[in-house]
């Protein structure tokens, strides 16, 4: 049994009543089917605490218990794009939580609490140890009751949130389906996709067809392809051999798309999101908005600048021994990577701390670092200027040096109203060329527009790392990154239990950096993050060897080989929270080949020519 402090479950009940999204709260009726799926969800749950105790009396099978799950899960889905849009916090914490131990904060502390919600009732109920575990599934089941039922009663008392657009929770919940649902993210112990995906739009079809808002758009079509879809997952039920692109293309896209004509006002998801409302394909280089994760406005930013920050970040004399640019350890013909074990450092001889990481799409991110130290992207410049193994400098250091350049004095008249050379400029400067590196026009993502064709190979690797190979359960689509859909505001970090060489070199020990587990984020102190590192992006990886936080792997064969073996636990190593299964993948040299094949097309430098 898990204990909480009193402060947390206090906290937890306080939660489950909030609406987390700031919209309208109106105590109308929302939609009719709405709030049926709300009591129908509250029928199944207690149908199935009700089950889990008679389970653990052994009253009932196994069989009989997962039957239950998947039928309060159903339901679940079938609401799941009203509450989690309007409710996105108490969704993610308390209803639908991933497997993992997070942090909460409560005032000026924070605590360190174990999983709970249907996920982890998947996870647990659909495990071999399921009967072992039977008191710690009462636990979660009698949390997610309790807090499902304070929020119900809330609900009927106050009325839901209601916004007002009444399709971006539709968008949003398809971007959901294809980022989460189809890669077994959702469902880690039973990896019943198709069934819950099937629920999802059924789900959306009957709110479309119960809500007279929807009249004046073409309802025809959507309920078609919608019925198409639902018709599609009935027949392709198995979790490897379930074609992601062919799902993409025939109804995810098409009916992304659609919706995005019947409404496309930003609503409140512009302060709150990382996705481009205006977006019409997840693989298109608009589906991110930089500019939600930099302190650069749009109004702000422009050629001038752009040009001027890559002045900057090429100019050796910014750094304290004039020797040292961003482009030393971020080299465009290496996807602004060095191609280095570790970066070298400005004294002679040593290296900073870790890997140097591409900076194609390092802009969409709300954390950055391995250890996810710095919030914002002009942070981390920071962290670089005053870091004494780095640039060994300071902003005012870097200031005066400029303003005795004729060339940057007149830079900065073109590139600012105010013509100032100031800090506050330098680091705008600068963030706009970072953030003009974005790489979504590689071979893969003009194969998802339909605007050319890749081999067989790349198609069956990009199968296997939405599916079986479990890639995008952390390097999530379409970014293929740790930042986390379907509103992309936050980045994960993973346990991996990396090894300090390839596995196919002994002895196999684990690498002692603790990352995140040392980061000065003080309020996020603990165990769960002990060599814990932020997820990067896969985009370009080809270019970007070697590979993980400490450059170990070499070869994408080596990392995919460390995958394939479940990671440090998996290779016999104690860790106290790996985040990545254990379990063996079971992947044959060929399916590695085909994910290395998927990664290759993946590769798109434009931006540096």
């Amino acid at each position: 049994m898990r204990s909480y402090p009193l402060l947390v479950v206090i906290l937890l009940i306080g939660f489950a009543v909030m609406s987390f999204n700031p919209v309208y709260k109106g105590k109308e009726s929302e939609n009719t089917f709405v709030n049926k799926g709300l009591v129908d969800f509250k029928t199944k749950l207690e149908r199935l605490k009700s089950d889990v105790y008679r389970f653990s009396e052994d009253q009932i099978s196994l069989e009989e218990l997962q039957k239950s799950l998947n039928n309060t899960r159903n339901s679940f889905k079938e609401i799941e794009f009203y509450v989690a849009y309007h409710y996105p916090e108490f969704t993610k914490t308390h209803l639908n939580a991933a497997p993992l131990f997070h942090i909460e904060a409560a005032g000026t502390s924070a605590y360190t609490l174990p999983p709970e919600g249907l996920q982890v009732l998947d996870e647990l109920i659909f495990s071999e140890e399921a009967g072992d575990e039977k008191e710690k599934i009462k636990t979660i089941t009698d949390f997610l009751y309790n807090s499902y039922s304070v929020f119900y009663l809330s609900s009927v008392k106050n009325g839901l949130s209601k916004g007002n657009n009444k399709t971006l929770p539709l968008r949003i919940e398809l971007v959901r389906i294809y980022s989460l649902g189809v890669t077994g993210f959702d469902t880690p112990g039973s990896l019943n996709i198709s069934e819950e995906t099937s629920h999802a739009l059924s789900g959306i079809q009957k709110y479309i067809n119960d809500d007279p808002y929807f009249k004046n758009y073409n309802i025809n079509k959507v309920d078609q392809t919608l019925t198409e879809a639902i018709q599609y997952l009935s027949k392709n039920t198995n979790f490897e051999t379930f074609d992601r692109i062919e799902f993409y293309k025939r109804y995810i896209q098409p009916l992304y798309e659609e919706f995005g004509k019947w409404d496309g006002r930003p609503d409140d998801l512009k302060e709150f999101s990382g996705w481009n409302v205006g977006n019409k394909n997840f693989f298109s280089s608009d589906f991110f908005d930089p500019y939600f994760y930099t302190l650069l406005k749009p109004s702000e930013d422009n050629a001038e600048l752009r040009n001027l920050g890559k002045s900057i970040f090429y100019d050796q004399n910014v750094s304290g021994n004039g020797k040292m640019s961003c482009a030393t350890c971020h080299l465009p013909e290496n996807a602004f990577t060095d191609l280095k074990t570790k970066s070298q450092s400005n004294v002679e001889g040593k290296t900073v701390l870790r890997n140097s990481p591409s900076l194609y799409n390092a802009v969409f991110a709300k954390r950055f670092f391995y250890d996810l130290r710095a919030f914002y992207l002009e942070q981390q410049a920071e962290h670089v200027i005053y870091n004494e193994e780095e640039f060994n400098t300071s902003y005012e250091a870097i200031i005066k040096k400029l303003k005795t350049k004729p060339e940057y004095k007149k830079a900065f008249r073109k590139a600012f109203t105010d013509g100032k050379i100031s800090k506050e400029n330098f680091s705008k400067a600068l963030s706009s060329y970072v953030a003009s590196l974005y790489s979504f026009d590689s071979d893969f993502d003009r194969f998802m527009r339909n605007e050319k064709n890749v081999s067989d190979e790349v198609k069956k690797g990009f199968n296997l790392f939405m599916g079986k190979a479990s890639c995008a359960t952390c390097h999530f689509a379409p970014h293929f990154s740790g930042l986390v859909p379907p509103f992309f505001n936050e980045n994960e970090s993973e346990v991996l239990g990396i090894t300090k060489k390839p596995i196919a070199q002994l002895p196999v020990e684990l690498d002692q950096d603790l990352g995140r587990g040392n980061s000065p984020v003080k309020k996020e102190k603990s165990w769960i993050y002990d060599y814990s590192f932020k997820t990067v992006t896969v985009r370009n990886i080809a270019l970007t060897k070697p590979y993980f936080h400490n450059g170990a792997f070499n070869t994408l064969e080596e990392v995919l080989d460390f995958y394939n073996e479940g990671g440090g636990e998996g290779l016999g190593l104690k860790m106290k929270n790996q985040t990545l299964a254990p379990d063996k993948l079971n992947l044959t040299q060929t399916e590695i080949r085909q994910i290395i094949a998927f990664l290759n097309a993946l590769t798109d430098v434009s931006k540096a020519k």
